[in-house]
């Protein structure tokens, strides 16, 4: 109760706590002619999607072209108000003509783009091509990257003939494949497996002078791991390392599942341990995965190794590792 004598007494012109309370749960958006002095991409996100839900598409042109005058660029949450139903899908060709009449240049191409990875994102591959179609007729900026997302779903989803025909028609385009590009059909096929075709398109990657980058070992490693080759994983690894390429923590992840899937659980350590020290977020994340899992196998004396060494090395545990740790580990000491 001291804690409450100390709170000062309530000004008389204060506001009421429902007035307050109201502001922090209400879905209103704020009006246009009250932008901020400095607006962020989610104000505008907010604006976007309101005059979307609406379909006031005169208030929509005005805010994607004004957000890009204030720095603030579309984002993946700009056409949310699109969704997977037929009803939403319908608006499609509104909203297209209200982009075509955007301002010319980064603007309206940004737009479309956004709309591609929007349309991508609820996997309607078709409704995207289309867009692809509508910006290479009216010379709207259609390059690679507005590819990227129709690439990047259907590789995901194994639908590789498709690809490969996103693939020729953006040559018809006039935007050949790039780095980024090959790296999803490399993905697409290193998650399979399949060797020869991989080889193949590296050859085609080598022929167009291309150098591998992050994505392009990471594919490569998660195909050497498929395919049982984990030797042939850790030397592209070492290349990795010698190339100075970044390491993503899919990589490390491969690697480890394919070590502990062999039962080399005393490699997997030896393994993390091996590229630790560098970065504080990784060793979080590599070590905390691997007590994870081998908890997940009843390896309980490496889970209680590793988790040792953790808290050794001061790395954070998440709540489950913490527990688990406080429990079964520290408590039996």
């Amino acid at each position: 109760m001291l804690l409450l004598r100390k709170i000062p007494p309530k000004p008389l012109n204060s506001k009421s706590i429902l007035t307050v309370a109201a502001h922090f749960f209400t879905t209103q958006i704020p009006p246009v002619n009250s932008f901020p002095d400095e607006p962020t991409a989610a104000y505008y996100d907010l604006l976007v999607n309101a005059a979307g839900e609406s379909r006031d598409f005169s208030n929509l042109h005005y805010l994607l072209n004004k957000r890009v005058k204030d720095y603030c660029f579309n984002t993946t949450n700009t056409f949310k108000f699109i969704s997977n139903t037929k009803a939403s899908l319908s608006v499609l060709d509104d909203l297209s003509h209200t982009l075509a009449s955007l301002d010319k240049g980064f603007t309206r191409k940004s737009a479309y783009d956004s709309l591609i990875a929007r349309l991508c994102k609820l996997e309607r591959v078709e409704e995207a091509l289309r867009v692809v179609d509508l910006m290479a007729r009216e010379s709207y900026g259609l390059n690679a990257c507005s590819f990227h997302p129709i690439l990047n779903v259907l590789t995901r989803k194994a639908r590789m003939d498709e690809a490969w025909r996103v693939v020729e028609l953006m040559r018809k385009s006039g935007a050949p494949p790039d780095l980024t590009a090959y790296n999803y059909l490399l993905m697409g096929y290193c998650f399979s497996g399949d060797l020869a075709l991989i080889a193949g398109i590296l050859s085609s990657m080598e022929e167009k002078g291309m150098k591998a980058d992050t994505r392009t070992y990471d594919a490569l490693v998660l195909g050497a791991c498929k395919a049982g080759k984990v030797e042939g994983a850790l030397v592209l690894l070492r290349r990795m390392v010698d190339d100075g390429v970044p390491l993503l923590l899919s990589t490390h992840t491969y690697i480890i599942n394919s070590l502990l899937s062999r039962g080399f659980y005393a490699q997997a350590l030896k393994f993390v341990r091996g590229f630790s020290g560098k970065d504080t977020w990784l060793d979080t994340a590599g070590f905390g995965s691997l007590a994870n899992k081998l908890i997940k196998l009843k390896r309980f004396g490496e889970a209680k190794e590793v988790l040792d060494e953790m808290h050794e090395r001061g790395l954070v545990m998440d709540y489950k590792l913490k527990d688990y740790y406080e429990s079964k580990i520290i408590y039996q000491k």
